[in-house]
């Protein structure tokens, strides 16, 4: 069996979907779109595995009805990711980042801002900004939370490893208490180990002394 009579039942079938998606936002269709786009692909794909003992006509109609199911499911998740992350922008301090890569949010946090040097205590006004983020997950429940500790490589390599899993707990913690439940989060420490910067000058050191709290769509 060949796909190459198909590609244009999966083109129809993932345009389709794609500009059914209502925009509610400057920037909310991208993901959107995005997630129609790999659902309506990947049900095609199925819709044609499913019939491929009939017709080339059932195989086509497959392939759009399964392209219609999960490129809904996907277009559903993108637009939930693109929500969410509109919401956190809104509503957290603009030095706390919030990206979307359509496949999760990811909010980035210096430890800077979380805490006092070669502490793994949160401060006051972090710990308001990590509550804002527990309401948020609170309103979309269905997803997972990684919380990772990231240093810079100043000091003992060791030592930095177990400050990061100190702070990533210790915002974890306050997740939970926020109402978030224990069994979506998991608290990570990274040490040193993920520079998204240079080590080499005090800026880029600052930038990887993060935690970065990744949500994922279960």
């Amino acid at each position: 069996m060949t796909f190459r009579k198909y590609p244009l039942v999966f083109a129809a079938a993932a345009f389709t979907l794609v500009a059914a998606c209502e925009q509610t936002g400057p920037n909310q269709m991208q993901n959107t779109q995005q997630g129609a786009a790999i659902g309506a692909g990947a049900g095609a794909l199925l819709g044609i595995i499913a019939n491929r003992d009939g017709s080339v006509k059932d195989r086509q109609r497959g392939a759009l009805v399964g392209a219609a199911i999960l490129g809904g499911v996907g277009a559903g998740i993108g637009n939930s990711l693109d929500r969410q992350a509109e919401d956190l922008r809104r509503q957290l301090r603009n030095d706390i980042g919030v990206s979307n890569n359509g496949s999760n949010l990811v909010v980035v946090l210096s430890q800077d801002l979380l805490f006092a040097t070669d502490s793994a205590q949160v401060s006051g006004q972090s710990q308001n900004e990590l509550r804002i983020v527990a309401n948020s997950l609170n309103q979309y429940p269905d997803t997972t939370v990684n919380v990772i500790g990231h240093t810079d490589n100043v000091g003992d390599a060791n030592y930095n490893q177990g400050l990061s899993e100190r702070r990533a707990q210790a915002v974890a913690s306050i997740l939970r208490s926020g109402g978030v439940a224990s069994s979506r989060i998991r608290a990570i420490g990274a040490g040193e180990s993920s520079p998204i910067a240079s080590n080499l000058n005090a800026a880029g050191r600052q930038m990887n002394r993060r935690v970065e709290i990744v949500i994922t769509p279960n």
